[in-house]
């Protein structure tokens, strides 16, 4: 386990996230980019998201829901979104993998809007152009519920890790601390 804070995701770059604990983590890249975040899925999808449940992450005025026919139209709105630079951040939801060319465009989208996006996968999915990819899961702890285990397990520019890391609703800050139990 890291000791120091995990790194800051390149912006102006997507990235991807797996695992129970991807929800959290793409509103805690949220609340730290502090800026308007386009969240974008497929309508079919019974999983949903009351920005009011997150304020103590982010500002439901700062979260836009976005829901498209099929994953074609979500990477479509992704890439126009990421290329206007109009929000700092774009959560996509994906169902089936992406090829290379999709995530070179997401890329080259991202960076000519100078927004983040990050990719909400399966964990056997993954693509070659996402500049990282991490798995994250909720860890339980009866005295904290925001607990979090985040490892990085592709990184295009630098170490792979492991961090266990809180959430602070007061300080809107994210903490990296001891596992559970130790």
């Amino acid at each position: 386990m890291q000791r120091s804070a995990p790194p800051s995701l390149v912006k102006s770059r997507t990235h991807e996230v797996c695992g129970a604990g991807a929800y959290m983590f793409a509103l805690t890249l949220a609340a730290r980019l502090d800026g308007p975040t386009l969240w974008v899925r497929e309508s079919w999808d019974l999983r949903q998201i009351n920005p009011t449940g997150f304020s103590d992450l982010v500002s439901p005025s700062q979260l836009t829901m976005c829901n498209t026919e099929n994953q074609l139209d979500t990477l479509a709105v992704a890439e126009e979104s990421l290329r206007s630079g109009a929000v700092s951040l774009v959560v996509m939801q994906l169902s089936k993998p992406i090829g290379l060319t999709e995530g070179r465009r997401l890329q080259l989208a991202a960076r000519h809007g100078q927004s983040t996006g990050l990719a909400i996968i399966s964990e056997d999915m993954g693509s070659h152009a996402a500049e990282t990819r991490w798995r994250c899961a909720p860890v339980f702890d009866a005295e904290d519920s925001t607990l979090q285990m985040w490892e990085l397990i592709k990184n295009k520019s630098g170490t792979l890790g492991v961090w266990h890391v809180r959430w602070n609703a007061a300080s809107r800050r994210l903490f990296v601390v001891s596992p559970a139990g130790k």
